[in-house]
């Protein structure tokens, strides 16, 4: 069954959401035979595949190409992918061409946008012009270097109420679904609780409507990851045995 905006917001209160990372074909495909429901282009191909230190140098056309490439896949999942830093933040028209390029050109399905309640009627004018937006708040991977390093959200009286605040506005905006990044489970809960869309944790607990993890975390890819990510299987280290097994047969003339 092809996902959509409207599948998910049917699940919400009836099953759980499975979301992952994709960013590239082959990649795609294992998510969509794993039957996940939402594959995320994030601008975490920045830090996974490209080598960068931060999401902040991915750009537009960045996107593009790894968006395209999970796209021609034909995936059931919905494909949803990142605006990325500083775009949402311009002027509207040029945020508008780029998520129309992302959508008419490399077949992404939503765009996913950080930012809190300022970034509201934004939001309000991408949904009006039919633009699917899904919501990102909390740990917000592009203000790195605003914030000096990542952390948990939503410890203080003030950033909770601010942040429930933004979940709420970003719902009345129009937005498909909440991504609540590393926030503190009772903040999760209580946002999860308050809106009629569905949120989507990764660090946030488990009261959400459900769970999005970068794929190859959980495949043992990642020479970091983050401490909510399990490793499901560890293929780094199978691949590193098989290619100094095939290297070992290249030297001995196998």
């Amino acid at each position: 069954m092809k996902r959509t905006t409207k599948t998910l917001r049917q699940a919400k209160g009836n099953s759980q959401i499975v979301c992952i990372t994709s960013y590239d074909a082959v990649t795609a495909r294992l998510a969509s035979a794993a039957d996940v429901d939402v594959i995320l282009i994030g601008d975490s191909v920045g830090n996974v595949v490209l080598g960068f230190d931060s999401t902040v140098p991915v750009t537009v056309d960045m996107m593009a190409h790894h968006t395209a490439a999970v796209a021609r896949t034909h995936p059931a999942a919905l494909v949803a992918a990142d605006i990325p830093f500083g775009v949402a933040h311009g002027e509207f028209s040029e945020l508008l061409k780029i998520c129309m390029r992302l959508m008419q050109e490399c077949g992404a399905e939503a765009v996913k946008i950080e930012g809190g309640a300022e970034m509201a009627p934004t939001i309000a004018r991408l949904t009006a012009a039919g633009v699917p937006v899904w919501a990102h708040i909390g740990l917000q991977s592009q203000n790195v270097y605003q914030e000096g390093g990542y952390r948990k959200f939503g410890k203080t009286d003030a950033e909770y109420a601010e942040l429930l605040a933004a979940a709420k506005a970003h719902e009345q905006a129009g937005a498909f679904a909440l991504l609540l990044e590393m926030m503190v489970p009772e903040l999760a809960e209580e946002i999860t609780k308050s809106v009629a869309i569905p949120t989507i944790g990764i660090g946030s607990g488990k009261a959400c409507d459900g769970q999005i993890i970068v794929m190859h975390d959980i495949l043992g890819l990642s020479p970091k990851k983050p401490s909510f990510a399990k490793v499901y299987a560890d293929l780094g280290t199978q691949a590193v045995a098989a290619i100094s097994e095939y290297g070992k047969a290249v030297r001995e003339k196998q």
